[in-house]
């Protein structure tokens, strides 16, 4: 059932938009910081107690990236009947019992398709998220950069906690599959972020209807009712390599320190000081997001993440690592938000939700392919060191790519 909705649109003051905003962000730690990026501290374990290869390991974040490809298909047709706060909530409440059912199984079968299914509702939320995150940031244009570059900050949250979640439950859980524990754990933090979800939900839904044209701007008529997808064609296409490359790191990263003999504790302050560049990339690129007309933040935030991801695949040296958890997480989610940005300095307010929903698709497209090819790659001679060198090379070309997309 949808959210009620207020009678009118209201005016936004500066400071609640912050607040709301940050709120806004538990849905970011909802779709990615937990449901798909705490995987990678449980990979370790479930794949030793399970027997997995790195290709099926791989292969449970390839059908997570599947189902958010299905959800992201399906989120504008939903989008067109409820209210946005509506589908935000909703999905964080089916993410949030899917979490928790994969604390139950430990045949792949029913893991993967928690998995799917995990995706799927993940996808409502994030692309739910961001559009009423682009239509706040629309009430305070000063700010618009800084308040979508909070909203998927939140990711980072969401990566922190798990960082210090996930091993603190390990430590103390009982044998065997101590890791179905954690996964609870997650699913009770998911809650929690699903309650704080409400108050935005509801009232952002005020802002749901496009803005009308002011007296003197161009009329209606003018205003096309489909996005020009070739146009964009060198964003999409740059973003979807971002999809390919950046996944492949997210995944495998902790498995990467485990094998070069890093402790718990390593492993932990690595993670959450991933999540807290997360948070704080919000504010280093809010100015260039704002900027940005084309395709050069995306091309820029790009070539920082190849570097990034290429760093603990030729050395194992502590302080490089660190730098390379650090420039990653400062740079990877303002590349999500540096397309929402896009959408928004290019396209019509009422064109928002499927230009969002575009990026969405080739950005899981993306994702489908890279956790398995880094997985393979992993199995065979050079390790999961070789695999993120693929993953760097992915994200460059995606660079060179967006560079090419010009504003509209």
């Amino acid at each position: 059932m949808p959210l009620p909705l207020p009678s009118a649109p209201f005016p936004v003051s500066p400071l609640r938009s912050l607040w709301l905003a940050v709120a806004l962000s538990m849905g970011a730690a909802i779709s990615l910081g937990i449901t798909r990026f705490a995987y990678a501290l449980l990979l370790p374990p479930m794949r030793e107690d399970l027997g997995w290869s790195y290709t099926l390991a791989g292969g449970m974040n390839t059908v997570n990236a599947l189902g958010y490809l299905l959800g992201a298909l399906a989120t504008p047709l939903l989008l067109r009947r409820v209210a946005p706060g509506a589908v935000l909530v909703a999905g964080a409440v089916m993410a949030t019992v899917f979490m928790g059912l994969s604390g139950f199984f430990t045949q792949a079968v029913p893991l993967l398709v928690q998995r799917l299914l995990a995706g799927g509702a993940s996808a409502l939320v994030f692309i739910a998220g961001g559009l009423l995150a682009a239509r706040l940031g629309a009430q305070v244009p000063g700010r618009s950069g800084l308040l979508l570059g909070l909203y998927y900050g939140g990711t980072g949250w969401g990566i922190s906690l798990s960082a210090l979640l996930v091993p603190a439950v390990l430590a103390v859980a009982p044998a065997p599959h101590g890791w179905t524990w954690a996964w609870c754990a997650l699913a009770l933090a998911c809650v929690a972020a699903t309650v704080a979800l409400l108050w935005p939900a509801r009232v952002l839904n005020g802002l749901s209807a496009p803005v009308a044209a002011a007296p003197g701007s161009t009329p209606a008529a003018a205003v096309p009712e489909r996005v020009r997808w070739r146009a964009l064609a060198p964003a999409l296409l740059g973003y979807g390599l971002f999809g390919v490359g950046y996944i492949g790191y997210m995944t495998f990263v902790v498995a990467l320190l485990r094998e070069q003999g890093r402790g718990a504790g390593e492993v932990t302050l690595f993670y959450a000081l991933l999540g807290l560049a997360v948070v704080l990339s919000s504010r280093i690129w809010a100015g260039l997001l704002d900027r940005s007309r084309g395709g050069e933040a995306l091309a820029r935030l790009n070539a920082l993440l190849g570097l990034a991801t290429i760093l603990p695949a030729i050395t194992g040296a502590w302080p490089v690592v660190l730098a390379s958890g650090l420039l990653f997480g400062g740079v990877f989610l303002s590349v999500v938000a540096s397309t929402t940005a896009l959408v928004r300095h290019n396209l019509p307010q009422a064109l928002w939700a499927s230009g969002i929903s575009a990026f969405t698709i080739v950005f899981a497209a993306g994702q489908i392919v890279g956790p398995t090819v880094v997985g393979w790659i992993a199995d065979g001679p050079g390790g999961l060191a070789r695999g993120l060198v693929f993953s760097a090379c992915a994200l460059w070309v995606g660079a060179l790519v967006a560079w090419r997309q010009k504003p509209l």
